[in-house]
């Protein structure tokens, strides 16, 4: 289905060249492990406890541990996968494809953990070119990682260093910049994580799961010591399929402006079937 089958997809084993878990001080050993065993080379990368950083609002030094791993990014010459800690992949996320054309020059972000998600259109190769905010699974170009970095920079003169949620104003901030975001055929895991308080005090949720996975997940999650994981995963699968039915997956104006709607109609639905819950 969509770019499992593409003859131009190349699995992430094959086409990324650095693997960060950014982390706090969550122990992030099970992760570690269930991605080197995929085949990827991790290094984890901890948030820093400076004493100017004590002000700081959680949602902005968690920008800031972002932004150590897009400096890194930009000097390295193949995409880079970063992972917050509380991800959950699924087995085989190292055959799963990359979901861009390795070698393409104006390819930004890539999702592989999508929350809220929208699809924009869908190249003749199957890729999804769309948006997401969060960022607890993604691959990133060079070129991205760099521009990402001065998007730091505007951020901080724009909000300062209180709350702000920053994830969603990637897609936007790079797409002003040139580049093509992309999301996935089906998630590549699960944030496994608990809310984040400080969202909950700003009028957000802060819960979010996977609507429709690729595979079954390699360690049980972290929220699964409070509530039911077939239940979570049921309620996020509900509530995906519950986006696409209600046009805000697919919106209704960007499929009737399409130049190739039925090709975006069998990735919106195709994601849905079959899918592992």
């Amino acid at each position: 289905m969509a770019n499992l089958r593409n003859s131009v997809s190349q699995p992430l084993v094959q086409t990324i060249g650095q693997t960060f878990i950014l982390a706090y001080r969550e122990s992030t050993d099970q992760l570690a492990a269930a991605l080197t065993a995929e085949g990827l080379i991790c290094e984890v990368l901890r948030q820093r406890d400076l004493p100017e950083y004590q002000g700081y609002a959680s949602t902005y030094r968690c920008m800031l541990n972002h932004q150590q791993a897009w400096i890194r990014a930009a000097s390295i010459t193949s995409p880079t996968l970063i992972v917050e800690a509380d991800f959950v992949p699924v087995v085989g996320l190292g055959q799963l494809p990359l979901p861009f054309q390795a070698h393409q020059q104006n390819a930004g972000i890539s999702w592989l953990y999508t929350c809220a998600p929208q699809l924009y259109s869908v190249s003749a190769d199957g890729f999804g070119e769309g948006f997401s905010t969060g960022l607890v699974a993604y691959v990133v170009t060079p070129l991205a990682a760099a521009a990402l970095c001065e998007m730091v920079a505007e951020i901080t003169r724009t909000h300062g260093t209180g709350y702000v949620t920053f994830d969603s104003e990637i897609d936007k901030y790079l797409r002003a910049k040139g580049f093509k975001n992309y999301i996935p055929f089906r998630n590549y895991g699960e944030h496994g994580g608990v809310p984040n308080p400080e969202h909950r005090r700003n009028g957000m949720s802060g819960i979010h799961r996977a609507d429709v996975l690729y595979g079954q997940l390699a360690f049980a999650p972290a929220y699964a010591a409070a509530e039911s994981t077939p239940l979570a995963r049921l309620q996020a699968r509900t509530k995906g399929l519950a986006r696409l039915l209600l046009g805000k997956f697919l919106r209704l104006k960007v499929l009737r402006t399409s130049s190739s709607p039925l090709r975006m109609l069998r990735f919106a639905i195709g994601r849905q079937i079959s899918g592992v819950l």
